[in-house]
């Protein structure tokens, strides 16, 4: 402008820098925090155990203003945390503030294995590992593990790169079809079990097979089947098998259109493709809208057989939809609106017929009312919690003993499917209610954690008692998941990929482990170290799990060494203070000399000795796989893959302009890439 003079600032001008939240020392004090823990002015006064950060105490949000736009309220929302309730006395009067917990937001976008950006959302297990693993960071430990700088060689996954079919080995088929079927039990109904492995068998006797959606089928099908125990010969079938469906795919859509696709989709799960699988489970989506099958009157008009298969064909979208938005977190593709296939049968004498497929959509559509009803909403309240248990509590009525009688029979070749199906429904009932606690678990984990004590969070009233009963309910899921996983594991019923357990089984160990770093007690050692081992039997053929079970380590690593610093620095307080009876300990040493008690810095004992030996070769492993280890700091880049390799990717971080440590419970479940306004460029990572 012209007049108008600008004041250039020198670069000697001081810019004063204001942190997210200081310790209690500097606000009693009244000094200045550079937020840091633990930060300088305690350094100084050479009380670095003293400081310590208590989470901010902010008012509600007002209630948007009528007119403004929707996307300035989402704005201001996102920049709101979560809140902890331990409130003051003077501001406890209102009863809703008491009786509602905050949901956190843990929507994040992380790296793939290519370094690419994609979308996590709140409610998927890889988003509450992000934010278990900040509260380790910022509550625990920030130093658990050593950095490694090495990066493993990349390697792209292999294609078929043939023009002639692949052969097939007839001698092997029913095997591979057995497995197809174990693996997807419970998950997906796309074929007449009674005659599938008949017309398997007779098209592949056949000279010449036609490159249609059905042959696709039958090749995806092997696939799958093979994918656990030849890969080559499994890669070498799908990928010829997809380019068959994508050829084929026009206007004219028939089931197989529809099948094809969906067994393109598991397959990819299977392989750790993620967005891949979720990419073409749009298309078959699409085509099950295209000709009507999520009508059932329009599914009658083909006669009996036909509409049954099409009506469980779309409810093995569906269940397979919200399977993919809730371990996503993302949106479904599929809907109930004018939709009228039934998800239960009742037979002739009026009670509901045993049916894996329709047991299975009924609680993952309780799990769409949790993801909808909590995970879209701010807060959880207790009317809204007990709507969601009474809905659980029918489905259990219903089907739990059922289902656990059937997984806990002896198996035959014929019913191997009938019980990991029955499994993978189970898995899936626990993780539901492990969803709708999972915000109380972390409300009673952080005030425990800021307490620093176990009995810290015992409230006065018996609203913080309820809290802690979901609390208590989230880990026995949990518990319970893995007591079931682990029977069948030695039984040597779970074989094959089942990107399912895996997933469920992941956010089980995330539970447990966070359980016993909070003293829900030592007993969880145990079932964290069983769903360890569960890990470890899936990751023989599977990436993810590999990288799972290492993450599942470190956390249980981290918990123990806590635990033990812990009760160590509790004993010798006691020490300190009973050997004033009979002179246990030279006081006038014990001054002279600064101390003589063992301190947890310097106290090993042979118990955490053994897991530092431990963690280091964990560390070794991890860094052949690429996994950055600081603290679980870059553990979380990579394995959200669009293949099985693992290469190292970016730590993100740093673009989120926040400090090596998090200064309030607010920040651990902030989207970190919209920190600072959104004023963030994406250029080099997209």
């Amino acid at each position: 402008m012209d007049g108008v003079s600008v004041r250039q600032p020198s670069p000697q001008t001081y810019i004063r820098t204001r942190v997210a939240n200081a310790c209690d020392s500097c606000k009693a004090r009244k000094v200045k925090c550079d937020g840091k823990l633990p930060c300088s002015y305690c350094l100084r006064r050479h009380r670095p155990s003293t400081c310590r950060y208590s989470p901010q105490q902010r008012r509600r949000a007002p209630a948007p203003i009528p007119g403004t736009p929707p996307s300035l309220n989402a704005h201001v929302h996102d920049g709101q945390s979560y809140q902890a309730e331990s409130r003051q006395s003077g501001s406890t009067n209102d009863p809703l503030v008491e009786e509602e917990t905050e949901v956190p937001r843990e929507a994040r976008l992380l790296c793939d294995a290519q370094g690419k950006l994609i979308f996590i959302g709140d409610c998927a297990p890889l988003s509450f590992f992000q934010t278990v693993r900040q509260l380790v960071n910022t509550r625990v430990d920030p130093q658990v593990f050593a950095h490694q700088s090495e990066n493993p060689p990349f390697r792209p996954p292999t294609h078929y790169s043939g023009n002639d079919e692949p052969g097939l080995h007839l001698a092997t088929i029913a095997e591979a079809i057995s497995t197809y079927h174990a693996v997807t039990s419970g998950l997906v109904d796309l074929f007449d079990h009674a005659h599938f492995v008949d017309e398997v068998g007779s098209w592949a006797q056949q000279t010449h097979r036609l490159q249609d959606a059905s042959s696709a089928t039958f090749y995806l099908v092997l696939a799958i089947g093979y994918q656990s125990s030849d890969e080559d010969r499994a890669s070498s079938y799908f990928e010829y098998a997809r380019n068959i469906a994508l050829n084929n795919l026009s206007g004219n859509i028939n089931i197989p259109t529809i099948q094809s696709f969906t067994l393109v989709t598991l397959y990819m799960l299977g392989s750790c493709q993620m967005n891949g699988a979720f990419l073409f489970f749009g298309i078959a989506v699409r085509a099950a809208y295209s000709i009507g099958l999520h009508r059932t009157e329009i599914n009658s008009r083909f006669g009996p057989e036909i509409h049954r298969q099409r009506d469980r064909l779309w409810k093995s979208l569906r269940v397979l939809d919200l399977f993919l938005s809730t371990s996503m977190g993302r949106p479904p593709a599929t809907s109930d609106v004018d939709c009228t296939v039934l998800y239960r049968a009742i037979n002739d004498d009026g009670h509901e017929t045993f049916d894996l497929l329709n047991a299975s959509a009924q609680i993952f559509l309780i799990t769409e009312g949790i993801v909808v009803e909590v995970y879209s909403r701010r807060k959880v309240s207790y009317q809204l919690t007990e709507g969601i248990s009474r809905q659980l509590r029918d489905w259990s009525m219903r089907w739990l003993q059922r289902l656990k009688d059937v997984v806990s029979v002896s198996s035959t070749e014929d019913d191997l499917s009938k019980i990991t199906g029955a499994c993978q429904v189970l898995c899936s009932y626990y993780y539901a209610v492990i969803l709708v606690s999972r915000p109380f678990l972390m409300y009673e984990l952080h005030k425990r954690l800021t307490d620093n004590s176990a009995g810290g969070f015992i409230g006065k009233t018996g609203i913080v008692s309820g809290k802690s009963k979901l609390a208590d309910a989230c880990i026995d899921a949990a518990s319970f998941m893995v007591d079931i996983l682990v029977n069948l594991t030695e039984r040597e019923y779970l074989n094959g990929h089942m990107p399912l357990i895996v997933s469920w089984l992941f956010a089980s160990s995330l539970i447990l482990g966070v359980g016993l770093l909070g003293s829900f007690g030592r007993i969880l050692e145990k079932y964290t170290r069983n769903s360890i081992m569960v890990l470890e039997h899936f990751a023989k053929s599977d990436a993810h799990a590999s990288q799972y079970s290492l993450i599942a380590k470190s956390l249980l690593n981290a918990a123990l060494d806590y635990l033990e610093k812990k009760e160590l620095q509790e004993r010798t307080q006691r020490t300190e203070s009973s050997s004033q009876l009979f002179g246990l300990v030279p006081r006038d040493n014990t001054e002279a000399n600064g101390g003589a008690h063992p301190t947890t810095n310097d106290y090993v004992t042979p118990t955490s000795a053994g897991r530092t030996l431990n963690a280091k070769s964990n560390d070794l492993f991890s860094g052949f796989l690429g996994l950055d280890s600081s603290s679980f700091a870059d553990l979380g880049a990579s394995f959200v893959g669009l293949s099985a390799s693992l290469p190292q990717t970016p730590d993100l971080s740093a673009l989120a302009g926040r400090n090596d440590v998090d200064h309030s419970f607010s920040d651990l479940n902030l989207f970190q890439l919209l920190d600072g306004d959104g004023h963030i460029d994406l250029g080099p990572y997209i």
